[in-house]
């Protein structure tokens, strides 16, 4: 297996977190089953081999390039042969920077690039598939980034969405959506509304799942830390709370989460 991962440029690492590539073959006949569950990012993925084969009908994988909104709940893909894909994870509010369109209309679901860049798309992937290393294709896709932002104004209201995810951030996903429309100078419904069109999740579920996220974190770096304490670090009212959300937006209990999933964190690493 081929694993790579790379940071964005200066210019690009206000709304990009990383790129990261993976090549692997399958032996025949073997097909691996892997969760996605909600990390709080969205995913543009380009397919440069075999699609997998997702198995929540609401989310096909049909194209070459995917984008991946904010998610609700987990899903499987199963992957069976040769696999090579090319990805870029955007901060939580990064693809605004990039899009005309609300963000919300991404939510929860796997939509061909096709489908929002139209004609630009083609030429995008001519240059990845020529592309002889993952070096090439980060620079190929930094300069398509690039060229888009060059066309657009700065939003002046993302600028003050980015700082609220500095707030969330440093607080570990603790804080309530009455102070950060506050810090951002909205009222609570305002706050509300721009978020969910330039992130695309409501505040209050994006904070879910930054919650969950940091719960997998704090688990990676305190291999012996119980259910119980970690509920109480994660900012849980009490365990049953953690699992709960645990079960919405994996499907599993945070016990068997942790035993049967690797716990990192795509959000807090």
């Amino acid at each position: 297996m081929d694993y790579n991962i790379a940071k964005p440029s200066p210019l690009l690492s206000n709304y990009v977190k990383h790129y990261w590539t993976l090549n692997n073959c399958m032996s025949i006949g073997e097909v691996h089953t892997q969760r996605i569950v909600p990390n709080g990012l969205i995913e543009l993925i380009f397919y440069l081999d075999k699609k997998p084969v997702s198995t929540d009908n609401s989310k096909p994988i049909t194209e070459t390039s995917t984008l991946t909104g904010h998610l609700r709940e987990y899903y499987d893909i199963k992957v069976s042969g040769k696999l090579s894909l090319f990805s870029i994870i955007f901060k939580p509010y990064g693809l605004s920077a990039f899009l005309n369109i609300p963000c919300n209309e991404f939510y929860n679901q796997n939509v061909p690039l096709r489908f929002i860049l139209k004609s630009s798309v083609e030429p995008l992937e001519d240059k990845l598939y020529e592309a002889n290393s993952f070096s090439q294709r980060v620079s190929v896709v930094e300069s398509f980034l690039l060229e888009i932002l060059k066309k657009r104004s700065t939003d002046y209201h993302l600028k003050r969405i980015e700082n609220s995810f500095r707030i969330i951030d440093g607080s570990n996903g603790e804080i309530g959506i009455d102070a950060l429309a506050s810090q951002a100078c909205f009222s609570r419904k305002q706050f509300e509304r721009t978020f969910t069109q330039l992130v695309g999740s409501t505040p209050k579920k994006l904070l879910k799942t930054v919650r969950f996220q940091r719960a997998i974190h704090l688990k990676s770096k305190m291999k012996d830390v119980t259910l119980t304490e970690l509920a109480y670090l994660c900012g849980y009212y009490d365990q049953s709370h953690m699992t709960n959300d645990f079960y919405k937006l994996s499907g599993l209990t945070p016990k068997d989460f942790f035993n049967g999933c690797e716990s990192f964190s795509d959000y807090f690493n």
